[in-house]
């Protein structure tokens, strides 16, 4: 009896031991970059509004509290300035996506404009490979997605 209860307690130190060894996952974050739609309809072209505004990167808020998103960033895999939205005041609202797109609209609460013209220099996302980087107002990275196919016309992160 004496064994059997040794042998009890070593499957059970044994089985919590693999349990502590398994590695710990990190929470997903609140804010999640969900699509980058980055060869956008009709381009190559001149960098037409429309077709400016058919290149976009979707975000949602994965929690059931809204988020305040005012200073936050948004920037592709370039160290250029231009290369990266700033979102203004604004909150995202629990479990909602948001929209932004490269060219020039109006602003709503689920869809943000960089406003970006002047031809084919104003897109942002390359078509072939690149990634989307979310940082908070501190500047701390929340959230990236990359791609590298020229196969699709955007990727699912």
């Amino acid at each position: 009896m004496r064994i059997g209860s040794l042998l009890t307690s070593a499957a059970l130190l044994a089985a919590s031991a693999a349990v502590a060894a398994q590695p710990a996952y990190a929470a997903a974050p609140a804010v999640q970059i969900t699509k980058i739609y980055y060869d956008s309809p009709g381009s190559p072209d001149f960098g037409a509004n429309s077709s400016l505004n058919g290149e976009y990167v979707q975000i949602k808020n994965m929690t059931r509290k809204a988020v305040n998103l005012t200073g936050w960033t948004i920037r592709d895999r370039t160290k250029r300035s231009d290369h990266v939205y700033t979102f203004g005041r604004f909150t995202l609202r629990a479990g909602k996506t948001l929209t932004l797109r490269t060219g020039k609209g109006k602003n709503t609460t689920t869809t943000r404009y960089w406003g970006r013209s002047g031809g084919t220099l104003a897109y942002i996302w390359n078509q072939s490979s690149d990634a989307a980087y979310l940082r908070n107002a501190s500047g701390k990275p929340v959230d990236s997605c990359s791609y590298n196919s020229t196969r699709q016309a955007y990727k699912i992160c």
